[in-house]
């Protein structure tokens, strides 16, 4: 065995590539765009190292130009589920003693093969596969995803560090051991990121893992997969099994060594799952660790001393960047009136120059919505706005799913503050606002913090220092992220460890060590150098 005290490298926040004309890297990557485009893939289930096809495939189409078939994928069965988790486990024992200096040089492989070697790729890939723009897929694919890599080995080593006092004669310790048995990572569409992070979390943590990616980006996944491959990650540490929910996404969940779910998603679903494991508790030989982050309703909330030209730069960002389907995204804003005329032309004249299309196209800042039920369920809620007495479409409101998922970005306004597009999570391009009288600052805070079950994220805007004070303390529980003058997506690792509660989820706080700890199962040791030889203790001896 080695010796020695090793000190993980310092973390860094990756360099964000702006793409500009002339810049470094815009050719590669509209060269690797086309290339990728161009050259179909066929997507096995990888367990263990080997490559399993079903037959039962899958499509990989770009949702904005959804004619074109970019590859498939092999759905995995019950049978190629349970192969998972048994190579998972077969692979746990030496995963888990393997020492951390070890599994963090894998990580930080990857971390540079990404930002460097496979940057094109990786973005390349996401832009395919989820209808990024480059500069969204450039701060996803590649420097959230780094960074997620970087600053994660480095959180489970300071976890290492923090050790208990010893008294005299007494040695105490903390180890922190994996979960025993496998976790069980479920990731979106919207982040690759995300998608990267659920299951390598654990995994850094001496963990096994089975993945299932959201059917949408199995063809960005693959490449991840490929990429910790090269990395040197072993195999079985991490199984991607893609495949219907309906007929994969319980069987982990039943088994007597499922030991955590790490989980981005749907609130609905997500509660099915903990109900699940609720009712399934008396079979596993630990108590489920149960980690999500779900919806959200997000807010921006507006002083009439707020900068007029930040705030209108800030809705129009966090509202429709990756067209509203951030989980993250602003999608309701309180305006006080003294100030929404000088808001509503400057935003509306903004939105007003917005181009949404093909994302290969670099003038474009919008691209189409992930999928046909999106682009169902998004334009359901417009249509509804439509017919509502309270409400108007101030800008936006068109769509067309003919090439690709394409909905316009859109405003509403609306005299109520419980519409339906102010109260439900709509994970599209739209915005609703609700101009409220400017002398009711405070009171209509209180409608603010009860409308939403959710309380992901959300910010003031505000000049004022007393009226950000005030927002900061009442809308306390509103938000696990609260941004003051800022947008309210963006979240960077390092920098704001990302989660909310409610509805939200379990404010787990993605980038950060809260994290990390919750995929371990501490053990507290204690070593006595001079252990006592009578059982009686010094009251008890005579007068």
């Amino acid at each position: 065995m080695s010796i020695g005290n090793f000190e993980i490298p310092e973390p860094y926040n990756e360099p964000i590539w702006d793409y500009a004309p002339g810049s470094t890297g815009r050719k590669a990557l509209q060269d690797k765009y086309q290339e990728m485009k161009n050259t179909p893939v066929e997507i096995p289930i990888l367990i263990g190292g080997e490559e399993y096809k079903t037959g039962n495939l899958g499509e990989c189409r770009p949702p904005h130009n959804h004619q074109h078939l970019l590859g498939t994928y092999h759905k995995a069965s019950a049978k190629e589920m349970e192969i998972a988790i048994n190579t998972a486990l077969a692979a746990r024992k030496k995963w888990s003693a393997t020492p951390l200096v070890h599994r963090a040089a894998i990580f930080l492989r990857a971390a540079e093969l990404i930002s460097t070697k496979y940057r094109s790729l990786m973005n390349a890939a996401t832009m395919l596969a989820q209808s990024k723009t480059c500069h969204q897929s450039e701060i996803d694919a590649i420097c959230e995803l780094v960074d997620f890599l970087r600053f994660n080995v480095k959180f489970a080593e300071k976890i290492a560090k923090e050790q208990p006092i010893s008294s005299k004669a007494v040695w105490n310790w903390t180890e922190y051991r994996p979960l025993e048995g496998f976790v069980y990572a479920i990731t979106p569409f919207n982040f690759t990121a995300i998608g990267g992070n659920l299951p390598t979390s654990p995994a850094i943590m001496g963990n096994v893992v089975v993945w299932k990616p959201a059917s949408s980006v199995v063809y960005s996944s693959y490449f991840f997969m490929k990429i910790l491959k090269e990395a040197g990650l072993p195999d079985g540490v991490i199984n991607m099994v893609p495949g219907d929910g309906s007929s994969i996404g319980n069987i982990p969940m039943q088994h007597r060594d499922f030991s955590g779910v790490h989980f981005t998603g749907s609130t609905p679903v997500f509660q099915k799952m903990w109900k699940t494991i609720g009712e399934n508790i008396e079979k596993y030989r630990s108590y489920p660790r149960i980690v999500g982050e779900t919806g959200g309703k997000d807010f921006i909330y507006v002083h009439e001393s707020a900068n007029i030209d930040e705030l209108v730069t800030a809705m129009t960002r966090g509202s429709f960047e990756y067209q509203g389907q951030k989980c993250s995204a602003s999608s309701r804003c309180y305006m006080p009136d003294s100030i929404w005329g000088e808001v509503k032309e400057k935003l509306l004249g903004q939105v007003k120059t917005i181009k949404v299309g093909d994302v290969s196209d670099f003038s474009n800042f919008m691209g189409a919505v992930i999928d046909k039920s999106a682009f169902a369920s998004i334009t359901e809620y417009i249509e509804k706005v439509k017919s509502d007495a309270n409400s108007e479409i101030l800008i936006g409101g068109n769509y067309d799913d003919t090439k690709g998922y394409f909905i316009e970005p859109t405003v509403v306004l609306t005299s109520n503050p419980h519409s339906l597009t102010m109260e439900e999570e709509i994970f599209g391009p739209v915005l609703t606002i609700y101009v409220y009288p400017a002398d009711k600052y405070e009171e209509t805070m209180d409608v603010c913090d009860k409308t939403s079950i959710y309380a992901l994220t959300g910010g003031v805007f505000a000049q004022d220092t007393h009226a950000i004070e005030l927002a900061y303390e009442k809308l306390r529980d509103a938000a696990g992220n609260f941004y003051i003058n800022d947008k309210v997506t963006g979240a960077v690792v390092g920098q704001q460890p990302f989660g909310g509660a409610r509805a939200s989820g379990t404010n787990d706080k993605a980038g950060s060590p809260q994290n990390l700890m919750r995929w371990t199962s501490v053990r507290s040791v204690k070593r006595s150098f001079a252990s006592v030889t009578s059982y009686e203790y010094p009251f008890m001896q005579p007068e």
